[in-house]
């Protein structure tokens, strides 16, 4: 009787708001009971490899990793004239096309069935896009800027990078990210996962050569448009794709041009409404399943097409929105996620856009490649009083590939995030034994204002040197007693080429001197450190002067002890 009368209601409030022309809906359910599924048979609904990173990381497979009950997906489709555009698993729910109001009273007689909630979508031709034709931007819904710049320049004077990177130069440098490329980290056996409006060209556009080359793009999914294609369609992904993945040496070079990739299509440019949330949503499922270590999004929502429908800075929570949910859930089930702070910060609304409220994630604001915070990054904090954003990258004057081939610059938080996103996957990629939040607080303890983080970048910039430096102490750490063995002092690695790695378990509490000499006893430098007897310490040798390559000594002192190591440069 109770639902009864609340159907009645809902009708009610359909015919007061006739001029509202609902005809998407959600379509919510209470339990997966009867699945033909079972969590004790992941690889019936999850990939290898999203298995194995579950596994690596000890989250377990649980009722959320079902898929929606096909039984209660074909008695919704079944009921009128209904299409079904998605499904979410883990918030257990459709996405639906109707305007059979019929229909709508049989789904909600159904016992699974929780809620029904209504959508809506804005025409076409209400909406101002980009002039594709002259290369000018009139004010879109990403409120972000394209230069018409051409012919970029590579720097001058750069000189040891395993990439020649032109003007994307300062984006990497200004967070030490060539560091990981001179160690070999570049993105190999990584997948990231890119949900985005449309990928442009991106099959024939020059700065994805390689990637096209390399078949380095895995899977694609148009969910705006049900179609398997991201390739014609609009070109902001497209964009903030180029940040990552490009490679022209001397004029752009992402951040890791050598991961695999997901493109998924889930932002619809023509309106704004709730359904894009779901979009993100069975986009954000299908990297899950395919295995995708890493999630960037630069889409970000708090207004819509109908105002019914709009946040207030009160739902910036991390868990009111559908889409800051799902980002929350994406990060529980082991991915790392990052997304656009956005660029209303010159706006009346200044605040942070979902999913960047979304909890366990990083969400980024922008800043030049001096470190100056860009006026229209968003601001945080979190209503609930999180820092945020969590960081920054460079989303003034970015390197990013133009919709004719030239490369060209970009200003926004879309283009910081994956260029961030890059780099964190690098760090990853260096450290696969560690947790998605192991190596997301290693990002942020890296920052430049980790101890007094602020509203507009967050904790800061991340430097990738000192995140690696950071987490490979920790591993050292972890595996002590294996790497040391019988001894109480060894050098990692040896040989060494710029910086090596003392792990100590001291035999008596002292002041330690180490001292380095050549093999003809000439001292290159002495450095003291406190130790504890009995506790496990990890001393970093970097920065060093230049050393010429062969062999050198080691020698420690406790005041006690004395011990001396061979070591060799390369």
């Amino acid at each position: 009787m109770r639902k009864n009368y609340l159907l009645i209601l809902l009708f009610l409030f359909f015919s007061l708001n006739s001029s509202a022309q609902f005809t998407r809906y959600i379509v919510r359910f209470k339990d997966k009971a009867g699945t033909p599924f079972s969590i004790n048979d992941p690889s019936q609904f999850l990939s290898a490899r999203a298995i194995a990173r579950r596994s690596r990381q000890h989250v377990a497979i649980d009722e959320t990793d079902l898929p929606v009950v096909p039984r209660y997906i074909d008695s919704v489709r079944l009921s009128g004239n209904v299409t079904i555009l998605d499904e979410s698993k883990w918030l257990n729910q459709v996405c639906i096309a109707t305007t059979d109001s019929v229909a709508l009273a049989k789904i909600n007689t159904f016992p699974f069935v929780i809620t029904t909630q209504p959508l809506k979508r804005m025409a076409a031709s209400q909406i101002t896009l980009k002039n594709e034709s002259d290369g000018s931007v009139n004010r879109n819904k990403f409120n972000e800027q394209i230069n018409n710049v051409t012919n970029v320049a590579s720097p001058s004077g750069i000189t040891g990078n395993y990439y020649s990177y032109g003007n994307s130069f300062g984006q990497i440098n200004i967070h030490n990210g060539e560091y990981l490329h001179n160690k070999g980290f570049h993105g190999e056996g990584m997948l990231i996962a890119i949900l985005d409006a449309g990928f442009y060209h991106y099959q024939s556009l020059p700065a994805f050569d390689s990637v096209n080359a390399n078949h380095q793009v895995l899977d694609t999914y148009d969910y705006v448009h049900d179609d398997s294609s991201v390739n014609e369609q609009y070109f902001h992904g497209m964009q903030c794709f180029s940040t990552i993945a490009g490679n022209i040496p001397g004029q752009l070079v992402g951040s890791c041009p050598k991961a695999n990739f997901l493109l998924y299509e889930s932002e619809d440019v023509t309106s704004e409404s709730p359904v894009e949330e779901q979009y993100w949503a069975a986009a954000a499922e299908r990297a899950d399943s395919a295995g995708a270590d890493v999630i960037t999004t630069s889409l970000g929502y708090s207004t819509f097409d109908n105002p019914i429908f709009n946040y207030t800075y009160a739902d910036m929570n991390g868990h009111t929105t559908l889409i800051a949910q799902e980002a929350s859930m994406a990060a529980r089930k082991g991915m790392i996620v990052l997304a656009a702070a956005g660029n209303e910060g010159d706006d009346s609304w200044h605040y942070i856009t979902t999913p960047a409220d979304a909890d366990s994630i990083i969400s980024v604001g922008a800043v030049d490649n001096t470190g100056t915070v860009a006026a229209f990054s968003s601001y945080g904090p979190s209503s609930d009083g999180r820092v945020e954003p969590v960081a920054a990258s460079v989303g003034v004057g970015t390197a990013v590939s133009s919709t004719t081939g030239p490369i060209t610059t970009g200003d926004g938080t879309s283009f910081a995030t994956p260029n961030l996103a890059g780099l964190v996957t690098c760090l990853w990629q260096a450290f696969p034994g560690f947790t998605n939040m192991e190596i997301i607080n290693a990002v942020i303890k890296s920052s430049s204002i980790y101890n007094d983080p602020d509203d507009r970048i967050g904790y800061g910039i991340p430097d990738f040197e000192k995140a690696y430096d950071n987490l490979l102490q920790q591993s050292i750490l972890q595996n002590a007693d294996s790497i040391l063995g019988n001894s109480n002092i060894k050098i990692y690695p040896n040989p060494f080429k710029d910086q090596f790695i003392v792990l100590i378990k001291p035999q008596n509490t002292a002041t330690g001197t180490f001292r380095l000499y050549d093999v003809v006893g000439k001292l290159y430098f002495t450095k003291q450190v406190s130790l504890q007897q009995g506790m496990t310490q990890v001393i970093n040798f970097a920065n060093m002067q230049p050393l010429q390559k062969g062999m050198y000594i080691l020698r420690f002192s406790d005041g006690i002890s004395k011990q001396s190591l061979k070591l060799v440069a390369q």
